[in-house]
């Protein structure tokens, strides 16, 4: 599953993509029906592979672990990242780019609550999860602030960019609040103006 952001319509798929790709979400789909239904340490690589109709050996082409298959949209959302760095309208800074980037995510839609509700439920209660979405998202993390530091020239391990990296993806776990969208306002109003000028004046 994963949270994602909407995307405009990619390059048409040939029918060996498009078979791929149904393969891919249907194991995924199965895996995380299973898992919301028993527990993830209670199904095995053999339960999802069967109730996808396919062998375990395929599982495998398509996915390197059993963790792999909750966070199936994991080189998506990356690619996301750095393309609303990169790809972003000439003139609009970095800051604003990533604002509009994470409140396009699914998450701040309510028909999504349910769901997301369920999948974080899952992964929360999960050690091995856990321990994956930590490691998945400091990739994340990495790729994006290397993007911003090519952007503007700057090293790759620059402590500004890998800051800016850090708190814009960090403003996502904003969604939990009662106003997930004003929420992440603010901080992207923080990161893009600074304390000085949001903070109330007394």
């Amino acid at each position: 599953m994963g949270e994602t952001t909407t995307a405009g319509p990619g390059p048409v798929m040939g029918r060996r993509e498009r078979k791929k790709a149904a393969t891919r979400k249907a194991l995924a789909d199965a895996a995380l029906e299973l898992f919301l239904e028993r527990g993830f340490d209670e199904v095995s690589i053999r339960d999802v592979a069967e109730a996808a109709d396919v062998s375990t050996t395929t599982l495998f082409k398509h996915f390197p672990s059993k963790e792999a298959l909750v966070f199936d949209l994991d080189a998506d959302q990356e690619a996301a990242l750095v393309a609303a760095v990169r790809d972003r309208t000439p003139g609009t800074s970095i800051p604003r780019a990533l604002r509009a980037h994470t409140l396009a995510a699914r998450v701040f839609r309510a028909e999504y609550d349910e769901q997301i509700t369920a999948f974080h439920r899952l992964i929360n209660s999960t050690p091995a999860l856990i321990e994956y979405y930590r490691r998945m998202w400091m990739r994340h993390e990495r790729a994006l602030a290397e993007t911003i530091a090519a952007d503007l020239g700057a090293p790759a391990d620059d402590p500004a960019c890998a800051a800016l990296a850090h708190f814009a993806l960090e403003a996502r776990a904003l969604a939990g609040t009662a106003d997930p969208e004003a929420a992440v306002n603010a901080a992207f109003d923080l990161l893009e103006k600074g304390w000085e000028a949001v903070r109330p004046r007394s």
